[in-house]
């Protein structure tokens, strides 16, 4: 496993963080991620070949955890920046902290599990890229 790769790509999941505290609304966040999946899926697959979904998968929970720390630090900034959010949470049974501290490691989760599936894809294809050109 190479930990240094998933903390290197993982800081995209940073700067993602803080933009949508700040900058980025919820409806355009889908239009950012692709991208940065795609490219993290191909770093993967070029760097760590032997078992990309893992590290995709990894890398999807580090996202997670990087965004949910930085949401719980920017709570306030964060709710204010995004009142849909904050009314959807204001109409949950459970306190809004808690619900961003259960369903944030999930996202990551499912974000990660998509990581894995691009970088799967990414590694069969550079091997046959090679399988071809040899």
């Amino acid at each position: 496993m190479d930990r240094r790769l998933i903390f290197r790509l993982s800081l995209f999941g940073l700067a993602m963080a803080f933009a949508t505290v700040f900058v980025v609304p919820t409806r355009a966040e889908p239009v950012l991620w692709l991208p940065i999946f795609l490219f993290c899926a191909y770093a993967i697959a070029k760097n760590a070949p032997q078992n990309p979904f893992m590290h995709g998968l990894l890398l999807g929970v580090m996202n997670s955890l990087w965004i949910t720390a930085v949401h719980m630090l920017l709570f306030g900034t964060y709710l204010a920046h995004h009142q849909s959010e904050a009314a959807m949470m204001d109409s949950m049974p459970m306190s809004p902290r808690l619900m961003m501290m259960i369903v944030g490691p999930c996202i990551g989760v499912a974000s990660g599990i998509v990581i894995g599936l691009f970088a799967l894809v990414a590694a069969w294809i550079l091997r046959r890229s090679r399988a071809g050109s040899s």
